[in-house]
């Protein structure tokens, strides 16, 4: 595996105009100033994946929580980037994650998530989304391809839609001993 964080050398590519989640836009985070990836609105990446397609682009998207980012969070999206030309990851809103897991989670912010995920290399585009799956986001998008880990193959939200569009569905197999849950029970045991 090859561990690419984004550091204020990038060479990969740069970026004029940043953006900042709509309700920080007036207080400037220094780690979003490096971002490689940018931070979307639903229209804005609506927009930027009709002109990917005109380009010829292989889009991806793969989404999840990435509450505590670990190296199984890191290798996922490392494959699905390496499915395609550009990688796209939907993150649950606060909102979202809290009905999915429960009233104490997420333990880190949609800011915090998505400033982590802004800093990889490996993403493009970061966007979030409010529904407790991201069918809705990924029917309008319509991905080349769709990555889910494969502890979702029983079920993967918008997968009927990508491939009755053309697209590819595939799942990645997770790796073995990380889990952001497992990762918070073994830090409240080391407290009792």
């Amino acid at each position: 595996m090859n561990l690419r964080i984004c550091s204020a050398f990038s060479q990969r590519r740069s970026h004029s105009a940043r953006r900042l989640l709509p309700s920080y836009r007036n207080r400037p985070h220094p780690l979003l100033h490096w971002s490689v990836a940018r931070l979307y609105s639903r229209a804005e990446i609506l927009q930027q994946r009709a002109d990917w397609k005109r380009k010829g682009k292989t889009v991806v998207f793969t989404n999840g929580c990435y509450d505590l980012l670990h190296p199984g969070h890191i290798r996922l999206l490392e494959d699905a980037r390496s499915a395609g030309d550009v990688l796209i990851v939907g993150l649950n809103t606060d909102a979202s994650v809290r009905r999915a897991k429960g009233p104490g989670r997420p333990l880190n912010s949609e800011r915090e998530r998505a400033e982590v995920l802004l800093a990889l290399e490996t993403v493009d585009a970061v966007v979030l989304f409010e529904e407790d799956t991201p069918r809705a986001l990924i029917a309008g998008l319509l991905p080349d391809v769709l990555v889910k880990g494969a502890d979702w193959s029983h079920f993967i939200a918008g997968g009927e839609e990508v491939e009755a569009a053309g697209g590819r569905v595939l799942t990645v197999a997770l790796e073995p001993g990380y889990s952001t849950t497992a990762i918070i029970e073994k830090i409240l045991s080391l407290e009792t």
